[in-house]
């Protein structure tokens, strides 16, 4: 039988078509993840130091943060480390760190936004009953549940596809592990590993966009009942940050899989939009089309002699 060299490390090759870009990019992604870290952390703060955030649609909120700020730090932080011109190795350790972080946030969050179109769906058709509905034990077992199922699903991908052996080949057309990019670097089938994972994104992503639009469905409804302009306007208001965020987490994924012929240069694009555009823009979006955190952020800053 012929010997083969265990894999022990793989080589990222980068962003694909962005050769001689690569101070651009620095300067760019780390302006882009620098803006993501601080405004999760002053959106969480925020939430935390107000008395009158302490509500679930907030809480929620600031599960979303959380997420962004590590959903953001599995790949950010390598990238920039070989744009500067490190070197782009990657152990093979780290690689089964990112992938199963990867599928753990990616999930995770899907599942966060179902949770919150739960949320206003809940607020905006049963608005007497939205506090016995969701109490803090209600809020709190459905956080810890997007949790734990994002959990179970990097789990499951993650071991199918570090189950199989890596031999001389080790480098990676990408510029972070992930499972489309490793698999073809398996020297064994790997079509049980590929059948699992496009099925498990795929109907968990279909699970979830068809929840959240069945919610948005019955607000819509509800809210056209509303016979007053005003209030019509103040429910609206309390969905139109989430549906943004959702528009901007959905729609290049969207965009990218109804391709017929995939482009590895536009998936590269989707990706870092998703990675670190969209994260960046979440708290954006919620403290420019919401009041109560405006208020808050303002609070919290002239405490700080920031106004």
């Amino acid at each position: 039988m012929k010997n083969y060299t265990v894999v022990t490390e793989f080589i990222l090759l980068g962003i694909p078509e962005t050769a001689g870009l690569e101070t651009v990019l620095l300067v760019l992604f780390l302006f882009l993840y620098l803006c993501t870290l601080s405004g999760n952390v002053l959106i969480l703060v925020a939430i935390i130091s107000s008395s009158r955030l302490h509500t679930p649609m907030y809480f929620f909120l600031g599960n979303l943060s959380i997420f962004d700020m590590s959903f953001s730090s599995v790949t950010s932080p390598k990238m920039l480390f070989y744009l500067s011109g490190q070197t782009p190795a990657i152990s093979f350790q780290g690689c089964v760190a990112q992938v199963f972080f990867y599928h753990f946030l990616g999930c995770t969050e899907g599942f966060l936004y179902t949770v919150m179109a739960y949320d206003r769906f809940v607020a905006i058709c049963y608005p007497l009953r939205y506090t016995v509905i969701m109490n803090y034990h209600v809020c709190f077992i459905l956080a810890t549940s997007t949790w734990m199922c994002g959990c179970v699903h990097a789990t499951i991908l993650t071991s199918l596809t570090f189950q199989l052996p890596y031999c001389e080949l080790n480098q990676v057309g990408y510029y972070f592990c992930d499972i489309p990019a490793i698999l073809p670097l398996a020297c064994a089938d790997t079509s049980l590993a590929q059948r699992v994972s496009f099925t498990n994104v795929g109907l968990l992503s279909l699970l979830c966009l068809s929840l959240i639009l069945i919610s948005y469905t019955h607000i819509g409804i509800s809210i056209l009942r509303i016979r007053s302009t005003e209030g019509r306007r103040r429910a609206f208001s309390t969905c139109s940050a989430h549906l943004t965020a959702i528009l901007c987490a959905y729609g290049p994924v969207i965009i990218i899989y109804l391709q017929p012929t995939p482009n590895p240069f536009l998936g590269s694009v989707v990706q870092i939009l998703n990675n670190l555009v969209t994260p960046t823009l979440n708290p954006l979006i919620y403290s420019l089309r919401n009041r109560d955190v405006k208020f808050a952020l303002n609070k919290m800053l002239n405490k700080m002699g920031l106004s």
